[in-house]
């Protein structure tokens, strides 16, 4: 190979290697995929609440060249200038408004929500509410109360006035936290007196008359129906004759009795929240079984009930809705399920809502009732004859008067040191055997060195606990 053909050969060599680096970029080009870039979303947007019939104006770090408004009918933006944008709201709603530069590149980007107007709901709160913090927020129709209130009173009052101006209590929501959560303590004293009189009297006839070859024979048992039962099964009986063998069965009693109930439940609870106090019990109620379901027993509850939901609307100030019921068996309206008698109920109860201040007293008194019921049962006009009408009737005279009285003192409390309260059997000591045989003492020493429990108008400093007699 000579020289000239040398050279020829490395210059063909160059000229291939340099077309093979223009070709590979080429090559490369073709299989990598586009690239796709997301030039404006809601993870770079600004939320900004705009009111109906409302504006903001914004000044943009740039020329604006395109305006993007997702729903011109909730929010419409207009450009002023090349970097001053003014957004208005126009119905309640929410959209999205992006701007963007010369090169398509997004300079903002706002998730705009358009609520109604609050400035006059914000300024009515503020001016009923001075010491409290509330905002107010709109989302969408509704309205948002959030921030601190000094009790559940003003936090109240804040929703009512919400309310009221929104239109509906339904689009609005309370998120006030109340900073002071008052306790309540209700003393409840629960007085009832019961008189019933009762006085029955019947005379039952039975007998045989004879007249000739005829007989007759009779027998008349007259029912009390206004008790709905004999007061006793004790009966006087007279018979006169043998031949006409008729037979007299009086009888007469009378009953009166007094029923006192007397209850004084105490109770303690949050500010806002329900108690309830039972005294009493509960009777067996027996359900009848079906083809399918065995027969089962249920549980009724009866004596006296008290539910109470304090609120505390400032400073010695309580709003207090109170339930009070009072519930006795009865054997009048009694049934009997399968073989087994189940009593009736006999309820009084006395519902109010009141606003009282802290240790005053509520009285629900008046509740009176006197029912009178006479029954007279007999032999059709035999028993009207004036005097020995006596002999075929029998009588029932019921009397029943009631009175129920309930004493409510609410109190804000708060919570006292263990070491400052007392207990019944403080100082309680046991008999010994000579004091308890001889003397017939039960206790040796009792409510001595007891210490003072603190009350509303200061410690108490006498004895505690239960009464021994």
């Amino acid at each position: 190979m000579t020289t000239g053909s040398l050279i020829r050969t490395v210059t063909l060599a160059a000229m291939l290697a340099t077309s093979s680096l223009f070709v590979a970029p080429a090559i490369a080009a073709d299989v990598t995929a586009p690239v796709v870039r997301v030039a404006g979303s809601e993870a770079t947007s600004r939320f900004l609440p705009i009111g109906v019939g409302k504006s903001v104006v914004v000044d943009l770090p740039e020329d604006v060249k395109d305006v993007l408004v997702a729903d011109p009918a909730v929010a419409n933006a207009v450009v002023r200038t090349a970097r001053r944008v003014y957004m208005i709201g126009v119905k309640e709603g929410q959209t999205s408004i992006y701007f963007f530069d010369a090169k398509g590149r997004q300079i903002a980007g706002f998730d705009i929500a358009v609520t109604r107007n609050l400035n006059g709901i914000r300024s009515a709160i503020r001016q009923a509410l001075p010491d409290c913090d509330i905002r107010v927020e709109g989302v969408g129709d509704a309205v948002m109360l959030s921030g601190t209130a000094p009790n559940a009173g003003s936090s109240q009052q804040a929703f009512d006035i919400a309310a009221k101006l929104v239109g509906s209590a339904d689009k609005v929501v309370n998120g006030i936290t109340v900073s002071g959560r008052d306790e309540v303590m209700l003393k409840v004293t629960v007085a009832e007196v019961q008189r019933d009189v009762v006085k029955q009297l019947g005379v039952n006839l039975s007998g045989t008359l004879n007249y000739g070859g005829s007989k007759v024979t009779f027998n008349t048992d007259n029912p009390f129906t206004a008790n709905g039962q004999a007061l006793s099964t004790t009966n006087m009986v007279a018979s006169a004759g043998a031949t006409p063998n008729v037979q007299a069965t009086i009888r007469a009693m009378e009953q009166a009795q007094v029923i006192h109930t007397l209850a004084e439940p105490t109770l303690t609870a949050i500010s806002g929240e329900t108690a309830s106090f039972l005294v009493g019990g509960e009777f067996p109620y027996p359900i009848p079984g079906t083809a399918t379901t065995p027969p089962s027993v249920q549980f009724k509850k009866y004596g006296v009930t008290l539910t109470f939901t304090p609120v505390v609307l400032s400073a010695g100030r309580i709003s207090l809705k109170v339930l009070t019921e009072v519930s006795e068996l009865s054997p009048q309206g009694s049934v009997t399920i399968e073989g087994t008698t189940v009593p009736s109920l006999v309820t009084r109860r006395a519902e109010t809502v009141v606003e009282l201040p802290s240790g005053g007293s509520m009285a629900l008194a008046g509740m009176l009732q006197n029912q009178t019921k006479q029954a007279i049962n007999g032999i059709p006009a035999l028993m009207h004859l004036p005097v020995l009408g006596t002999l075929f009737k029998s009588r029932d005279y019921v009397n029943h008067r009631s009175e129920l009285m309930v004493l409510v003192t609410p109190y804000v409390v708060h919570a006292v040191a263990r070491q400052k309260l007392a207990r019944p059997d403080d100082g309680y000591v046991d008999s010994n055997d000579p004091s308890a045989v001889l003397l017939g003492n039960f206790n040796r020493t009792y409510g001595a060195g007891g210490k003072p429990l603190p009350t509303a108008q200061g410690a108490y400093h006498g004895q505690i606990g239960f009464i021994l007699d």
